[in-house]
C-alpha cells in the first residue's frame, strides 16, 4: 500500500471549503489525474453517496467507482474508490484556522493483482501525483476565494 499526504491551507471558510472538496464530483476542476467525474445519485451528500471518475492511469483513462463511507460535515469526508485493479480510500479532514482552512488529505492506494507486485517501485510516482494534486487543490480553492472577494460591477 502506498499513502499519499498533503496540506493545503485557503482562505476560504471552513464550510465552504468542505462542500466543495467534499462533492467528488469537482475533483475535475482541481485534480489533473481525473479526466472526467459525476455524482451518480441525489440528493444531500451523506455516506452511501456514489461518484464515478475517469482517473488517469499511465497512457489511459480508466473508471474508478467512489462512495463517501464517512461524513462528519465539516470536519471530515473518506471516499472509497475502487476499479482497473486499484483501490483508494481517500480520508479528508477541515480545520478552521484565524484564515481559513486548513485541507488534511490522506490517500492510502493498493494495487490489486499482478500490479502489486510493481507497487514499492512507483512511490515517487505516486507522490508526484498527490503533489499535483495538493497543487490543484489550492489552485482552485484560491480562484474560489478570489472570486468571494471579487468587486460586483453592474
Amino acid at each position: 500500500m502506498t499513502r499519499l499526504h498533503e496540506r493545503v491551507e485557503t482562505t476560504l471558510p471552513l464550510d465552504e471549503t468542505f462542500d466543495y472538496i467534499a462533492d467528488f464530483a469537482n475533483a475535475r476542476h482541481w485534480d489533473p489525474g481525473v479526466a472526467g467525474a459525476r455524482r451518480l445519485d441525489e440528493g444531500p451528500l451523506a455516506v452511501g453517496s456514489r461518484y464515478e471518475l475517469d482517473v488517469r492511469m499511465g497512457g489511459r483513462v480508466a473508471p474508478m467507482a467512489y462512495r463517501i463511507s464517512a461524513f462528519e460535515r465539516p470536519h471530515r469526508v473518506v471516499l472509497a474508490g475502487t476499479g482497473s485493479g486499484v483501490d483508494a480510500v481517500d480520508d479528508i479532514r477541515f480545520e478552521a484556522t484565524p484564515d481559513g482552512t486548513v485541507v488534511d488529505y490522506t490517500a492510502d492506494i493498493r494495487l490489486r493483482g499482478l500490479r502489486r507486485l510493481v507497487q514499492p517501485f512507483l512511490g515517487s510516482a505516486f507522490r508526484r501525483i498527490g503533489r499535483e494534486a495538493a497543487n490543484g487543490m489550492r489552485r482552485a480553492l484560491a480562484e474560489r476565494a478570489a472570486a468571494r472577494t471579487a468587486p460586483v460591477r453592474p
